[in-house]
């Protein structure tokens, strides 16, 4: 889905070649994934000028973003966010700013 994020339309071949490197996937494997995901509604088909195929988003990074948030806090902590965020601060080596970020997040969460 990152690459099709990135860049839209794309064509399988063009999503095999941008995940080769970090992927290694081969193109039938890709095309699989591209129909399950179409399936799911999650892409949409369309066609280029020479007639291929090609697949676009049809949901945006934030709402999947959200939504596999929401299902892994959900699964994993309950649907507590203290939890969570007590053990990602104990368990990680966030920097000052990371640090400071988060803070900034929940001071304005506060004032909502």
């Amino acid at each position: 889905m990152n690459v099709l994020w990135d860049a839209s339309p794309q064509t399988a071949s063009e999503v095999t070649a941008a995940l080769k490197e970090s992927m290694n996937w081969a193109e039938n494997t890709v095309r699989t994934l591209l129909t399950r995901l179409v399936k799911k509604k999650a892409l949409r088909v369309g066609k280029n000028k020479s007639g291929t195929q090609t697949f676009r988003p049809a949901v945006s990074r934030d709402a999947i973003v959200k939504a596999e948030s929401d299902s892994f806090l959900k699964r994993v902590f309950g649907g507590a966010a203290k939890p969570l965020i007590t053990h990602f601060a104990q368990n990680n080596q966030l920097s000052a700013e990371e640090i400071k970020e988060l803070k900034r997040i929940l001071d304005q969460s506060l004032k909502k």
